[in-house]
């Protein structure tokens, strides 16, 4: 484990790393509310409505979790021409996110997720979606504004969620534009889209995603080996990061080194977007010069504080410090 100050100076490193997202950009809109009772018109509880709340998601909330660590980030995403592609502009310009390569198209609904949330319980959720892979057109004019974000910056993010963005062609080019520019390259990614990622810096995928990419049914540790170990070989990655939820993170590493990171989170309300923050405060330290194992430590203290709040969230460079020195204060020998 790396010594506090370590972790710290890296934060403070990672707070000015230029940070370059590409992926699939979300709406998602929270409903909060009250449920006291069952509807008469069917076995489901009447939510009395508090409040609506709109948030990035996606690669758009990896993008805002790079910023709130007040690292410069730009996003290269598509969104449709409607007003929820209009909504997410709005809150990518307030959180400070460079949007300029926000693609708009006429052909595709802005990806939207809507959810209901009653005493912290998310009881349903709807999606307005086209998944399909995003033409031509919109792949060179995408590619385009990557090249103009790739000179400013210092790593890239593939952020993935299987809406259409990040096609072969558009996968393959961003890695090798961002490899031959000496970028670090880290991925959030989709299970059946693992063959699209070889030689990047590293992969980021929680267990389910892993295990789903390998065919490895895991079920305990050395399983769990096993499946970092094909990764690795089958990508040509320098590491892959999984995320292994209420135990942690584990770390493979090309040079044969496996690290078990156990989780900080003092408490889970909402595992939404987690992800995004691993891989952006992930990639924002490599990014910085980090080790793998120093940015994947940073990457789960990050994670320890949103998990604890309700909804896509981010974590702060105050409440990640907080996090690190509340642990270190804890276990001080």
């Amino acid at each position: 484990m790396a010594e506090t100050k370590d972790l710290l100076k890296l934060l403070e490193r990672a707070s000015s790393a230029r940070v370059l997202i590409v992926g699939d950009a979300i709406l998602d809109h929270y409903v909060f509310g009250d449920a006291a009772r069952l509807s008469p018109e069917a076995p489901v509880p009447v939510v009395r409505v508090e409040r609506d709340v709109l948030r990035p998601g996606g690669a758009a909330n990896t993008a805002v979790n790079v910023r709130a660590l007040g690292a410069p980030a730009e996003l290269v995403a598509v969104a449709g021409d409607d007003e929820n592609g209009r909504a997410l502009a709005r809150l990518l310009e307030k959180e400070g996110v460079g949007g300029d390569g926000l693609v708009v198209s006429t052909e595709r609904p802005t990806t939207w997720k809507g959810r209901v949330i009653a005493r912290h319980q998310q009881l349903v959720r709807l999606d307005r979606e086209v998944d399909g892979d995003i033409n031509a057109e919109l792949e060179d004019e995408l590619l385009g504004h990557f090249d103009e974000g790739l000179a400013r910056a210092d790593g890239v993010i593939l952020s993935d969620y299987g809406k259409g963005t990040v096609t072969a062609r558009v996968a393959a080019e961003v890695i090798l534009r961002a490899g031959k520019a000496g970028k670090v390259v880290c991925v959030d990614p989709k299970e059946d889209h693992f063959s699209l990622y070889k030689n990047v810096t590293s992969v980021t995928p929680n267990h389910h995603e892993a295990a789903a990419a390998t065919g490895i049914r895991e079920a305990d540790d050395p399983t769990l080996e096993r499946t970092g170990a094909a990764l690795l070989d089958a990508l040509r990655s320098d590491s892959v990061l999984i995320t292994w939820g209420e135990r942690g993170m584990v770390l493979f590493s090309a040079d044969g080194a496996t690290d078990r990171i156990p989780t900080r989170a003092r408490e889970v309300f909402d595992v939404a977007g987690a992800g995004d923050t691993v891989v952006a405060t992930f990639a924002a330290a490599l990014a910085a010069g980090g080790s793998h194992l120093a940015a994947a430590q940073l990457a789960n203290f990050a994670a320890s504080v949103v998990v604890a709040k309700v909804g896509t969230a981010t974590a702060s460079p105050e409440e990640i410090k907080e996090a690190v020195e509340r642990y270190y204060e804890a276990n001080a020998s």
